[in-house]
């Protein structure tokens, strides 16, 4: 599904470079649920923002389900995103103008799906995380766990084939945090490949593999 070649990220500053990522050689197969850990300033989320197409490598080859996504033009990554990934935040980064519905809605939209399709999508959404009670309010009329429910919602209306999850449980009570863990173990259950990133040992459970990153570098990928 996804394999990774000599990925690099740095950012220069005149003749100084910052390095983030250096040498990363990844290979990770559908259905999988792998766990991405290390210290702060390890990489991890620039590591998975490079995965989701939300930033570039400065180098190395990344190829997705054989498309060489380092030779793709930027359309047609957004278009690759759009049709594949989902997408869960520490932050839920909900539209706070938008109610729950209209949020779940919004990626359907960006894949110009039809009117009585998005509505019959957005309702199973709904029913499936019992959250039909909640569809026209804002998420700041939501508590913190509801907002990861509808983030989970709005990322897996697409079916996308991978779910990427950055911190998902970083802002919720430890209840809230294992209800989500159990949501994605679920999904991984029926099939999604998910790629989470976590500090938290007992989270990093859930997953079948972890890959240890350390100043950049995969310090160790283990089962």
């Amino acid at each position: 599904m996804i394999k990774m070649k000599d990925i690099e990220k740095y950012y220069k500053n005149k003749f100084i470079k910052t390095w983030v990522l250096r040498n990363i050689d990844l290979e990770i197969e559908e259905g999988e649920f792998i766990t991405i850990m290390g210290p702060s300033g390890a990489g991890k989320s620039t590591l998975l923002h490079i995965l989701g197409m939300l930033d570039d490598a400065s180098g190395g080859e990344y190829y997705f389900y054989d498309h060489p996504v380092h030779q793709m033009k930027e359309k047609d990554k957004i278009k690759l995103h759009q049709h594949h990934i989902g997408f869960v935040f520490q932050q839920y980064h909900l539209i706070d103008e938008l109610t729950v519905y209209e949020n779940l809605e919004t990626p359907l939209l960006y894949k110009k799906v039809k009117g009585a399709e998005r509505k019959s999508l957005v309702a199973d959404m709904l029913d499936r995380f019992n959250i039909v009670a909640k569809k026209d309010l804002f998420p700041n009329q939501l508590s913190g766990g509801q907002q990861q429910l509808v983030a989970v919602a709005r990322a897996l209306i697409i079916n996308p084939k991978l779910i990427l999850a950055d911190e998902p449980t970083g802002n919720l009570n430890s209840r809230q945090g294992f209800e989500i863990m159990d949501l994605l173990k679920k999904l991984n259950d029926e099939g999604t490949t998910i790629i989470q990133v976590t500090h938290d040992e007992k989270k990093a459970e859930y997953g079948n593999r972890i890959i240890h990153l350390l100043d950049g570098w995969i310090e160790k990928n283990s089962k």
